[in-house]
This record gives structure tokens, sequence and C-alpha cells, in this order.
């Protein structure tokens, strides 16, 4: 599944009502019942609420999710607050510092199927929701899934000039983002004709792989593309790219920058070779367009590795989106067993 995230920013009441109105009329559209898309409204509509309250500005990103552990509407609320000093008091029925009526994180919770939230003093929180179709007392997930994406497109542009994919195969994990040549219409055709390409491969980290993505694109602009293959009988993550997509593979006590050869799909590359990458443990591999800045390092964020891979991704889109390009962070993670 391909679908970028819709970014609003939140900084005065009026933005709250957007938030609600974007995220109904989104659930509606996928078929979600009156009820259903009811639940998503009063979601989103906390989520930008508490953003005002307890950070004075921030975004709400709208959008959807289908993975292994469900599809439906998900809503992340990003800011650079002060942060959520003591999360178990603040999910309590009632519990406010701003003397509301404290709906906030406890009522979320009740409402969505899947949430998470990571939260640093001085630093601001990422809360994720998701909401799907039915009562989520009776599907509340206990899982988190093995990937997760934030894709926003440029300021301005209708479309995301960058695309992604997933494959979950039998043997590992599959992942690929794409980086269409500038931004806007032109781009996004150049990424999606390579994730097209990609669908009727295996999805290995192979250079053949890299060749059928630059012959889908050579009627387009060019892209930059990288794969990352994670097999799940190896303590390790195969790597190809062609062009400025970046690769981390971060692991127990260590953290590796992905090498990636110069050039452009459709157009000229002079070679390229996959390269393998040891890990040990659990294992987060994170693809990210140039949109994204490239000075992070996970050791900043303590305890992040461990959370939704979608805040994961979420929380570095927030401190390191450049804002002058589409961005699209994939996180993958690889479980030990």
């Amino acid at each position: 599944m391909e679908v970028a995230n819709h970014p609003i920013r939140v900084e005065h009441e009026s933005a709250v009502g957007e938030v609600r109105r974007f995220a109904a009329e989104l659930a509606r559209k996928q078929g979600f019942e009156s009820e259903d898309a009811g639940r998503v409204a009063i979601v989103a509509t906390e989520l930008g609420t508490n953003v005002l309250k307890h950070a004075g500005r921030g975004a709400i990103l709208v959008g959807l999710f289908d993975d292994e552990t469900g599809e439906g509407i998900e809503c992340i609320a990003l800011d650079t607050g002060p942060g959520i000093p003591n999360l178990a008091l603040a999910f309590r029925d009632g519990f406010s510092t701003y003397g509301s009526a404290g709906g906030g994180l406890g009522a979320i919770h009740r409402l969505s199927h899947s949430f998470d939230v990571y939260s640093l003093s001085g630093r601001g929180s990422v809360l994720l929701a998701r909401m799907e179709k039915g009562d989520p007392s009776r599907g509340r997930k206990t899982v988190f899934p093995s990937t997760g994406v934030i894709s926003v497109a440029k300021e301005g542009e209708d479309v995301c000039g960058d695309s992604w994919k997933v494959k979950r195969l039998d043997a590992g994990l599959s992942l690929l983002v794409v980086d269409g040549l500038g931004h806007g219409p032109f781009a996004a055709d150049a990424a999606r004709a390579a994730v097209r390409a990609y669908d009727a491969t295996n999805g290995q980290a192979a250079v053949s792989v890299i060749e059928r993505l630059h012959q889908a694109t050579h009627s387009t602009r060019g892209a930059a593309a990288s794969i990352a293959y994670l097999p799940s009988n190896a303590n390790e993550v195969v790597f190809v790219g062609v062009g400025n997509v970046a690769g981390a593979a971060i692991s127990e006590g260590d953290a590796r920058r992905m090498v990636s050869s110069n050039g452009t799909l459709g157009h000229s590359f002079k070679s390229v070779r996959p390269f393998t990458y040891p890990t040990r443990g659990e294992t987060l591999t994170i693809l990210a367009s140039d949109g994204l800045g490239t000075h992070w390092t996970l050791d900043a964020y303590p305890g992040l590795r461990q959370r939704h891979p979608t805040v994961v991704a979420a929380t570095l889109y927030r401190d390191f989106n450049r804002g002058r390009d589409d961005v699209t962070v994939l996180v993958g993670r690889r479980r030990t067993e």
C-alpha cells in the first residue's frame, strides 16, 4: 500500500475543526459506518485539542494504514512542546494539567484500535492513534506491526513525488523507497513506475531488481531508489540503491549508514551492487528520501527504538524534515525470536 499522509498545522482552534472534518471525511470515503466515522472524528478532535493545550502548536498527520495488524485510518499528533512528564497519570480519566475536562489520552486510547506515544521532557511528543471499522474494545491490538511509514508531499503540492512499498515474504521483509526527481505529478509518475516494476519482482535487494526499476522509469524524469532486504533466517540486512534515498541499519549497540550508488534510475548509473550489513538481535532498518535531513541518530531518543515503527518514522519526520521537498521515512523491524 502506498498512501501519503495529509499534514494539518495546528496553531489555533479553527485548525482542530479542520482536522476533525478531514479525518471524518476520509473515514467515510473508506466505507466507515457513521458510528465508526464519528469515533474517528472524536479521536482527531482530541489529538488536535491536546496539541493546542499542551504544546501551543504542532501538526496532525492524517492518512491510511494497511499492514499485518489491520487497516484503517491513522492520526498522528506531532509537537515540540514540554512533553508529557507522567504518561501513566496522563492516561487517567479526568486528568488535566490545564483545568479542562481531561478526556485526553485516556479517551483517545479507548476509541482507538491501536495507540502509541513517545514523549521527551522539553522536546515534545508524538502520538499515534489508529482506528479500524468496528468496536475497538473487541479488536484492540497488543503488538506493533513490522513496518511503519510517514510520506508527506512538499507543501503546496497535491501529490507526493515519493513512493514506497513493503513486501512481506516467507523468507523475510523487503522495503522500497523511491524518490521521483523533483516533486509534483511528474515526480510521482516516476516513483509509481518504479513501484509497479518492484511489485513484479521477488523483492530481493539485487542488481537485477534495480535494473527492472531502471527500465521501468526510462520514459519518466527519473528517480532515486533503495531496497533493503531483511532475511528472517540471518542476522543481516542486504541493501542496494541508486541515488540519494538513504538507508540505515540499527541493531543492538550498532548503527550503520548504508551505501548507495551514484546515478539516476531511468537515465544513467555506472555501477551498482548490493551490500550486506551484519546485525545483532532486533533490527530497525530505516529508508528515507532526501526530504529528510541526514544528521540524525536514534541515540538522541532514548527508548524510541522500542516504539511503534510509525512513531519512529514520525519522530524523525518532525525533527529532520527539511521543509522544501517531499519526505518519506519507512521503518522496518525484524524481531528476535
